[in-house]
């Protein structure tokens, strides 16, 4: 396949950053936006190009637009925090729609036609079914989940008026790290339960606190489907390559369609370390929901794919092995 140009934002961010990694590796040309306001210079690839600029900022994103042909344009940036989103609406509204609607319409106007949007499983809210696909009804339950699905109304609505493609992938839990660790997750305040148990393993934590135990599942704590972050990382590549080519618009789950509850992490946790890591019962967190898992038969049999690392043994033990890698950063 020919040199893409991708355009990039929340390149220093943890998905973001694996995508631009990925395609770089591929032989691909990116340019990253990202405002560093939670993304992470290190975990830029050498060979992208950084502009450290909000993407709501219209003169230097325009500037950038102009100054090359970009083939497509791959939005992450973006505030994910569930617990912060209930406690500051506004903020999110603003940060991942208001400012998202600004810039996509730069690239619009610039004729970059051809979107991949990061959202998110959270737009189902609480599912009462075994698996959620892609037509379900959509009630997110947080102010994140709702500023992504006004987020992905506006590209469909868009894409009626315009002539632009776009592939949306819904995220479910993503987890782990680069398996040559040059990407993971970096974060001050992270809720994601895999990266919170890492930091207790290397003492940045004292112990690990399970949000309830009283959920309406098989042992009472919430389900999820974890995905590997590299897996997740091909699936945007695949995706580009099926824009570029095909040109069409299209919706996905990205997850591998198996659940596990925090007692099975904390306990497959427990049997890779040889011991038992401190955790106790907690209160509830509000906005989370017992349990979601994708159903993933649509981008399966669209692309005849396969995930490499469906495993969750892999996703602890890289996402343990980065922790430590990274335990000497400020």
């Amino acid at each position: 396949m020919r040199k893409m140009n991708v355009l990039l934002t929340g390149g220093a961010g943890y998905i973001g950053s694996h995508v631009a990694i990925l395609l770089i590796e591929k032989g691909h040309s990116v340019t990253i936006i990202d405002s560093l306001i939670t993304g992470n210079k290190r975990l830029v690839p050498k060979k992208a190009k950084l502009f450290v600029c909000d993407i709501a900022d219209k003169k230097k994103v325009s500037q950038i637009v102009k100054q090359q042909k970009f083939d497509l344009v791959m939005h992450f940036a973006g505030l994910i925090r569930v617990d912060e989103s209930i406690k500051k609406p506004k903020k999110y509204i603003n940060f991942n729609f208001e400012k998202t609607k600004i810039f996509l319409n730069i690239c619009f106007n610039n004729k970059i036609d051809k979107l991949i949007f990061s959202s998110t499983a959270s737009v189902y809210g609480k599912s009462n079914k075994g698996k959620v696909s892609e037509n379900d009804k959509k009630v997110p339950g947080n102010p994140y989940a709702l500023s992504k699905l006004k987020t992905e109304k506006f590209i469909i609505n868009k894409s009626k008026k315009i002539l632009i493609n776009y592939i949306i992938l819904r995220y479910f839990n993503v987890a782990g790290a680069d398996m040559k660790y040059r990407s993971g997750l970096i974060s001050k305040y992270s809720s994601h339960l895999i990266k919170v148990i890492c930091e207790v393993v290397i003492g940045k934590r004292k112990k690990l606190i399970i949000n309830g135990n009283d959920y309406d599942t098989r042992d009472g704590t919430p389900v999820r489907d974890y995905i590997h972050i590299s897996d997740l990382a091909q699936m945007h590549y695949i995706c580009a390559k099926n824009l570029i080519n095909k040109n069409h618009s299209n919706i996905f789950n990205c997850g591998y369609g198996r659940g596990f509850s925090v007692k099975n992490v904390v306990s497959t946790f427990n049997k890779i370390l040889g011991y038992q890591i401190n955790a106790q019962i907690g209160k509830r967190r509000p906005g989370d929901c017992e349990k979601i898992i994708a159903n993933t038969q649509k981008f399966k049999k669209y692309f005849k794919w396969k995930p490499k690392y469906n495993n969750l043994n892999i996703i602890i033990k890289t996402a343990l092995n980065w922790e430590k890698k990274i335990r000497q950063y400020k």
